[in-house]
C-alpha cells in the first residue's frame, strides 16, 4: 500500500482503540513488506514508505494529539514499539542484502588454491655482469683493489700518458669516438691506471673493469662497445715471472684445472717487453689468444712520477666478452647486446 492510499481519517482519530487497530494492521503489513524486499532499491522504497519523514509510522504519530491526555502515554509506547519494529526489520533486511552481495562477490572472486599458480619468471644478472663479477672476485682474493674512472676521457689520459703520441701508428688500433678535439670515449680502461698512479705511491695493485668504445665494424668478433678488465701491479722487484704467475693463476681459477698457458712476443706502446698470452684447453691442440700483457714501459712510469730505476710493474688487459665466449663456447659477440631471452635465460 502506498502512502497516498493511507486512510485520511488518521488525523481525526478520537479513541485509542482505533489507533491500536491501525498499529496492528500496519505491523502486519511491515512483516510482509520486509519479507518481500529483495534489492537495495526495494529496501530504500521500504524505508521511505514506513520510516520516512512522511511515511506511515510518522503519520500515525500525528494521531497522538487527537487522543485524550490519559491515553497518550499508552499510545506513545505502542507507536514507539511499532517504529522500533519497523527499524529492526529494515536493519535486518539491509544486513541480509549486504551479506548476499558480499557472498556473491566472494564466489565470483573465489580462488581455487588447488590450481597450479601462474609462473612469473625472476630476472637475473646478465652473463657479462656475471663474468665480470667472477673476474673481480678472483683478483680480489689475490689482494688487488677494484678501480674505476670516467668513460669520457681526455686525449692525454687515453693516449699521451700511455706513450702513444698523436702521430703514433698504434692509434689506429685504438681509434675511438671523439666528442671534441680533446675529449673522447675511452678505447680501453688504461686511463684508470694513469689516474691511480698519479694519485698514489707504489705499491699499486689494481684491476680496472669497465665499458670501452672503438670504431670497429660490428661482426661476430668485433663490437664498437665492449667490456674490459685491465690489471696493474707496480712495486719494487717485479719481473715477467710475477706476471706469468698471476695470469696462470687467473686462467686456472676462471677456466678450471688442466688449462695450459703460453706467452709469445708482441708490441704495445705502454709495455716493454710486451707479450701475447694464449691458452689451450685440456686435450685440445689449438692455442687461443686471451689477452695482451707486458712490463710497464719506463716512459709510462716516468710520466706518472715514478722512478723506473726503483720500481717496476706489469699490466694486462682482457675482454670480458672474450672470456665469456671462450668459457661458454659462444661464437658471436653480438648476442650479448641483442636482448634475446632465448640466449639470456640460458645463464
Amino acid at each position: 500500500m502506498s502512502i497516498a492510499a493511507f486512510p485520511a481519517t488518521i488525523g481525526a482519530m478520537a479513541t485509542i482503540e482505533e489507533l491500536k487497530q491501525e498499529i496492528s494492521s500496519l505491523a502486519a503489513k511491515l512483516e510482509s513488506a520486509a519479507a518481500a524486499v529483495d534489492s537495495s532499491q526495494a529496501l530504500e522504497a521500504f524505508r521511505v514508505e514506513y520510516l520516512g519523514r512522511k511515511g506511515r509510522v510518522a503519520e500515525l504519530f500525528k494521531a497522538l494529539g487527537q487522543l485524550p491526555p490519559e491515553d497518550r502515554a499508552t499510545a506513545g509506547k505502542l507507536l514507539n514499539e511499532l517504529k522500533s519494529r519497523a527499524t529492526a526489520l529494515f536493519t535486518a533486511r539491509e544486513e541480509e542484502l549486504n551479506r548476499a552481495v558480499l557472498d556473491a562477490q566472494l564466489e565470483r572472486e573465489r580462488v581455487d588454491l588447488t590450481l597450479p599458480g601462474t609462473y612469473h619468471p625472476l630476472g637475473h644478472l646478465h652473463l657479462l655482469t656475471q663474468v665480470q663479477a667472477e673476474i673481480e672476485s678472483i683478483f680480489l682474493r689475490m689482494g688487488f683493489d677494484v678501480a674505476s674512472g670516467p668513460e669520457i676521457e681526455t686525449d692525454y689520459y687515453a693516449f699521451e700518458a700511455l706513450n702513444i703520441p698523436a702521430d703514433h701508428p698504434a692509434r689506429d688500433e685504438w681509434d675511438t669516438f671523439y666528442i671534441d678535439d680533446t675529449h673522447l670515449l675511452r678505447p680501453h680502461t688504461s686511463p684508470v691506471q694513469i689516474r691511480v698512479m698519479k694519485s698514489t705511491t707504489p705499491p699499486v695493485r689494481i684491476i680496472c673493469p669497465g665499458r670501452c668504445y672503438r670504431r670497429d665494424t660490428q661482426d661476430a668478433t668485433h663490437s664498437p662497445v665492449f667490456h674490459q678488465v685491465e690489471l696493474l701491479w707496480v712495486e719494487e722487484g717485479l719481473s715477467l715471472a710475477n706476471l706469468k704467475y698471476v695470469i696462470e693463476y687467473f686462467v686456472h681459477e676462471f677456466f678450471g684445472p688442466g688449462y695450459e698457458m703460453r706467452m709469445s712476443g708482441d708490441f704495445f706502446p705502454f709495455t716493454e717487453p710486451s707479450v701475447q698470452v694464449h691458452m689451450r684447453a685440456p686435450g685440445a691442440t689449438e692455442w687461443l689468444e686471451i689477452m695482451g700483457a707486458g712490463m710497464v714501459d719506463p716512459a709510462v712510469l716516468t710520466e706518472v712520477g715514478y722512478d723506473p730505476e726503483a720500481v717496476t710493474g706489469f699490466a694486462f688487459g682482457l675482454g670480458i666478452e672474450r672470456m665469456a665466449m671462450l668459457r661458454y663456447k659462444i661464437d658471436d659477440i653480438r648476442v650479448f647486446l641483442q636482448n634475446d631471452l632465448r640466449f639470456i635465460t640460458q645463464f
